[in-house]
């Protein structure tokens, strides 16, 4: 494990994941989100942004957090050699973006752009998430894995899954099954 992707809906718990799992392996954490907008919360120029992205992609290990682009996911998922698609149930992604929002009333998320709106990005969050079923498809996750041969795919799809990822990734390489929806990482 020297590049990994880390992927999935608003709220699943990515970014809390990535940070364990660098901190874990002692691969350098790159959040998309501090790579694709501004310290005031605004979008950087999409050509600033796919030449910030293909410098990471380019080195020498990573764990990437978020989507960005379609184009640049793409190539992301080229360049990776680990693939982990967070995909919980959607009631447990509406809560997450909403109890982050809540708790920013008192402290400011971690990893969130410096200057960003909380209350912004939880309504792009929310209208994300009801787009997300158009996009987030039994299709887009065959796509996934015909890309994907000979590279290491997790697809998270519960909150139990999530929280043992870490260690049981630490332990052992987890159960893979490929060509199925599930991936059962309590082995």
């Amino acid at each position: 494990m020297k590049k990994v992707a880390v992927f999935g809906k608003p709220g699943g718990g990515k970014s809390t994941l990535s940070k364990k799992l660098s901190v874990s392996t002692g691969i350098k954490l790159c959040p998309l989100d501090l790579v694709e907008y501004q310290q005031n919360g605004e979008k950087v120029p999409k050509e600033v942004y796919l030449e910030a992205h293909e410098a990471l992609i380019n080195s020498e290990n990573w764990i990437i957090d978020g989507l960005g682009t379609l184009d640049s996911f793409w190539s992301r998922v080229d360049a990776a050699d680990t693939l982990i698609y967070v995909d919980l149930a959607y009631r447990v992604h509406y809560w997450w973006v909403t109890k982050r929002l809540l708790i920013s009333l008192l402290v400011k998320p971690e990893g969130w752009p410096e200057g960003s709106s909380v209350l912004k990005g939880t309504l792009a969050s929310w209208k994300c998430l009801r787009l997300s079923p158009h996009f987030w498809t039994p299709e887009f996750f065959e796509k996934l894995q015909q890309r994907a041969k000979n590279k290491r795919v997790y697809r998270i799809t519960s909150v139990k899954e999530l929280n043992s990822f870490v260690e049981n990734n630490g332990r052992k390489q987890g159960h893979i099954t490929r060509g199925s929806s599930r991936t059962n990482l309590s082995d």
